[in-house]
């Protein structure tokens, strides 16, 4: 019996793992002894990489060169111009793109070291550390800041690579050699000595394939839903390029000014700022008062939803989603969770959203509308409305999401809110929000548009899913 086994037995309540100084030596580029860095789930992935029966070397045996960006001194991010990544447009086998930022020329040559290159595999290393994905031709020039780096590499095929890296055996291997307590972080002598295995070339293609047939079903879903976009534009006069700039060409007068009566504004409104009562405010509910319509309180009821407090948060149980996780594309995967112990069980399934619930922020990142496509064993905060249809024979849910996350809306949140350091949309002004009712005939061809979309965004997750499983699963058959 190993002394391993000898000191589990007589400690069964504890994690023990005894090492050789000569084996707590290798592969720690840190000369690390605390006890986390030998976690036995830390000590069993190696072990399996290192035993399969392909080749497992190490990730610098495949370097050309890495480089990690940088902050620009005193940069202003810009809204057009070099795009800049920064660790939540990384996603896994991804970009998200919704809220990227961009750089000046000038400043982009200061970075010129990590501007990204056709198939540099980008790996965050601090915040959301250990996420990967492959440089594409529509971001070759881009850059990236400090919380990235992008890695040049030779003789093993980047798509593979990187879904490698995002899989449960890089993944371990990242939290094992994340430094730091404050702002945990990848150096790059951890990263240089990643264990990779070698599959096949053959294997490895296949894995391009799937990750690139996941991006190309995710671009057919972003054109149908703009198809929607155009067609709601399109049946209200607007240029679907620029809805916006349609809405402010409107004002005929172009006048900065705008008179109103005490009684037509503070009695009226109970607000005497001035940039409450701006032109392009007053041509976009015209726009909507041009068609049928009426306001949100007329087709939903709304719901709201709890805020526990940070006290309530645990490691696992019941996801609970916030703001940051809800996009106008769905919810992301929360690192929160509610334990049903600490409130009464049936009111919390109470608040689990159901299908064609439609959640709606009101909190911070305002006016952000998704519309649930399956009953959701979640919670969400207390900054997310439910909304609920109530005569879907009058407006359908998908229609009614898409016109909430329009340009329509997003100027009503802004007249609502505007002056608020920290953004809050009140359910009085919500449930008052001017909602147009195109025909019915219309609501279901973008109704049809956005479902259409959704079910290529789903496809495409699957895929990217599978890629990932098909990795593991072979290194899981390599091992036996």
């Amino acid at each position: 019996m190993s002394l391993n086994q000898n000191l589990q037995e007589k400690y069964p309540h504890l994690e023990l793992s005894v090492l050789k100084l000569s084996e707590v030596k290798k592969d720690n580029e840190s000369f690390r002894i605390d006890s986390e860095f030998f976690k036995k789930e830390y000590l069993e992935n190696e072990k399996i990489l290192k035993k399969i029966s392909c080749a497992s070397v190490y990730l610098k045996d495949f370097i050309i060169e890495i480089s990690g960006g940088a902050t620009p001194f005193g940069a202003i991010y810009l809204e057009s111009g070099i795009p800049f990544l920064r660790v939540q447009n990384i996603m896994q086998n991804y970009f998200n793109l919704t809220d990227v930022v961009y750089i000046s020329e000038e400043d982009d040559k200061a970075l010129k070291r990590s501007r990204l290159k056709l198939n540099d595999v980008l790996l965050t290393i601090t915040g959301s550390y250990g996420k990967s994905a492959v440089v594409e031709n529509n971001l070759v020039g881009a850059n990236i800041n400090q919380h990235s780096v992008r890695i040049q590499i030779k003789n093993i095929n980047p798509y593979y690579l990187s879904t490698f890296l995002n899989s449960k055996f890089g993944k371990l291997q990242a939290d094992k050699k994340i430094l730091g307590v404050t702002r945990p972080a990848l150096d790059y002598p951890s990263i240089k000595n990643f264990l990779i295995p070698i599959l096949p070339m053959s294997f490895q293609q296949e894995i391009e394939k799937m990750v690139k047939d996941s991006h190309k079903a995710l671009e057919e879903s972003k054109a149908l839903y703009k198809k929607a976009e155009e067609t709601l534009y399109l049946e209200l006069g607007l240029d679907p390029l620029d809805p916006l700039k349609s809405i402010e060409a409107k004002n005929q007068k172009n006048l900065n000014i705008s008179i109103c009566s005490l009684k037509e504004s503070f009695l009226k409104t109970g607000r005497l700022d001035s940039e409450y009562y701006q032109e392009k405010y007053e041509e976009n509910n015209e726009i909507i008062k041009s068609v049928n319509y009426g306001i949100l309180n007329e087709f939903v009821s709304i719901k709201k939803s709890i805020e526990p407090g940070s006290e309530f948060y645990k490691d696992t149980g019941t996801p609970f989603v916030r703001v940051s996780n809800l996009s106008e594309n769905g919810l992301s995967e929360s690192d929160i969770f509610l334990d049903e112990k600490d409130f009464c069980s049936q009111y919390l399934k109470s608040l689990y959203p159901k299908k064609d619930t439609i959640l709606f922020s009101k909190d911070g990142s305002v006016g952000i509308a998704y519309c649930v496509k399956e009953d959701k064993e979640i919670i969400t905060s207390g900054a997310i409305l439910h909304l609920h249809i109530k005569d879907k024979k009058k407006i359908l849910p998908e229609y009614l999401t898409l016109f909430l996350n329009s340009i329509f809306v997003k100027l009503q949140a802004e007249r609502d809110c505007g002056g608020s350091i920290i953004s809050h949309w009140r359910v009085d002004d919500i449930k008052n929000i001017l909602i147009a009712v195109l025909d019915f005939k219309i609501q279901e061809k973008i109704s049809k548009y956005i479902e259409e979309s959704f079910s290529l965004r789903k496809k495409s997750k699957e895929l990217l899913d599978n890629a990932k499983i098909k990795v593991e699963q072979e290194i899981e058959n390599l091992r036996n």
